[in-house]
């Protein structure tokens, strides 16, 4: 007897083998039991996922020997016939191959004949959308008024392409891509009848690259049963298919959240010398960001469709980056991903996609300056303010090296001196704070170190470096400092950021103006010039 594929000897034969579309077997099996059966159904979704199956069970279920019925037989031979695709009375018709007037008046013609042994006549049009506008004004009376013995099943992947007036005429169903983790369950259904060893590894590695189509699921199992014979692990779907890893595509979203540009580069050149596919490494990629994403709007989104391994990676990544610069880095690679699908040199553009991605992650959005200046800005008012009423009293200078602090009767206000390790270790955390990230070492040498209290690192800030204050508290700014306590320490910090009046400024960003300040000279004002590449006009 000859080889027959998975996709065919494991093809669902009723309504309850459907895998992942319960809707529509619930549907049907009711349409079918209380008789509320429609002339004519229309089955929409991508390929892979049912629909023709879908409509063979249907015809199985309305001319089965015990029908109408939900659970045909299969066995008589209305149900063989049908599912051998041989039936007289289920007459199945590419939409791409008849797609003419003359076709369609030939069905026309044909549908006044009573059925030769079934209940109905049935006509399966697959890929409907391919015939011509004039074939479908030509079906368009017959499929509204069709004789009772007739019943229409289409099925298409592009409906927007099938006219309106045979959309309303039909009952639409649309199919769904079938989650990774049902696709993986029903391969280790298939492994287990033919005697296979199918790593779980392996069978989600397979579910995840046959992007919601069972169809190629199981023609990529017939293809590493020929490859590996009856054990397959998860190298080995890898290896033939070119795919990568999970856990490779979540180190290298890390790396690129981390800002660690030469290791991203030399993992993305690895998977290339391995002879991965380099536009599927940058699908995998989009669609870690597109699970981050989700991931950070609602954890618990992503429980049944995710290894848990990969949620960890995922709780992980989502303290690095905050939602709106995830939809940047999403928007670049995305166009990045389009410039590569006719790029000869595919990793040149994901490497200088990966490049442009850390380094904008590394800038401060027109957003965030202007709103940082704005409160800088409301901040040196209010200091102008308090020292205009206090002049001749205290100067500018002392004030701003903490002499007098406002609202104290003290005529001194001493620093608190912080223990000498932690401060060693905060000068050490400010050294490695990047050039790019000029606003976070700003605000880090802006903060007194107040010491440590079990695993928090306390720092304070003076009033008027409450804005320096801000920015360090940033999420992102805040775990990326603790990621640089861990990386000197070994150890988990957490940073608790205070204000104290006490405490002198140390980053005062708006001084009092005098006739003869150069406000140019001011830290905020040469990083946007430096940002912006401007120049100031008097």
């Amino acid at each position: 007897m000859s080889y027959e594929v998975f996709a065919r000897k494991y093809r669902p034969q009723t309504f309850d083998d459907l895998v992942g579309q319960t809707h529509v077997s619930r549907t049907l099996k009711n349409a079918v039991a209380q008789n509320r059966l429609a002339h004519a159904y229309l089955f929409v979704g991508p390929r892979g996922v049912g629909k023709t199956s879908t409509a063979r069970i249907l015809a199985k279920s309305l001319n089965c020997n015990k029908g109408p019925t939900v659970t045909p037989c299969g066995v008589c031979d209305n149900c063989r016939e049908i599912a051998g695709g041989n039936s007289l009375d289920v007459i199945e018709i590419d939409g791409a191959s008849n797609n003419s007037v003359e076709d369609v008046r030939q069905l026309r013609e044909n549908v006044r004949y009573a059925p030769a042994k079934g209940r109905y006549k049935i006509y399966l049009i697959d890929e409907v959308h391919m015939l011509s506008p004039a074939a479908f004004n030509a079906l368009l009376k017959t499929l509204e008024e069709p004789p009772e013995h007739v019943k229409f099943i289409f099925a298409t992947t592009e409906p927007q392409k099938v006219l309106p007036t045979i959309l309303s005429r039909c009952q639409r169903f649309d199919l769904h891509r079938i989650p990774a983790n049902l696709i993986a369950q029903h391969l280790q259904l298939i492994a287990k009848k033919e005697n296979i060893t199918l790593q779980p590894a392996a069978a989600h590695a397979i579910a995840r690259g046959a992007e919601g189509g069972l169809r190629d699921a199981e023609s990529m199992l017939d293809q590493l049963v020929a490859f590996c014979g009856e054990k397959i692990t998860q190298s080995d779907v890898l290896n033939v298919f070119g795919f990568t890893s999970e856990q490779t595509v979540g180190d290298l979203t890390g790396r690129i959240l981390r800002g660690e540009t030469p290791e991203a580069i030399d993992l993305l050149h690895k998977q290339c010398e391995a002879g991965k596919d380099m536009m599927r490494l940058m699908a995998d990629l989009i669609a870690y960001l597109r699970d981050l994403l989700v991931f950070k709007a609602k954890p618990d989104a992503l429980k049944e469709d995710v290894d848990p391994d990969i949620q960890k990676s995922l709780a992980a990544h989502a303290e690095l980056i905050t939602t709106d610069r995830l939809l940047e880095l999403i928007d670049q690679f995305a166009g990045a991903e389009g410039r590569m699908k006719w790029a000869p040199n595919k990793k040149l553009h994901f490497e200088v996609a990966i490049i442009k991605a850390i380094q904008s992650l590394g800038q401060a959005t027109l957003d965030e300056v202007i709103e940082k200046l704005g409160e800088l800005r409301d901040s040196g008012s209010a200091k102008s303010v308090a020292a205009g009423a206090d002049r001749g009293e205290t100067k500018p200078t002392a004030q701003r090296a903490g002499v007098i602090a406002p609202g104290n009767s003290k005529t001194r206000v001493e620093e608190k001196s912080a223990p000498v390790e932690p401060q060693k270790l905060w000068e050490r955390v400010v050294a490695k704070i990047p050039a790019h990230k000029g606003f976070v070492r700003n605000s880090a040498s802006a903060a007194h170190v107040l010491g440590t209290e079990g695993r928090n690192f306390n720092l304070g800030f003076a009033a008027g470096d409450k804005a320096s204050m801000d920015i360090l508290g940033t999420q992102a700014n805040r775990k990326f400092v603790e990621m640089l306590l861990h990386e000197i320490t070994g150890k988990d910090w957490t940073l608790k950021l205070t204000v104290n009046e006490e405490l002198a400024v140390k980053n005062a960003v708006v001084p009092e103006q005098s006739p003869s300040h150069d406000f140019k000279d001011e830290p905020l004002i040469r990083e946007a010039i430096e940002l912006f590449n401007a120049r100031i006009r008097s």
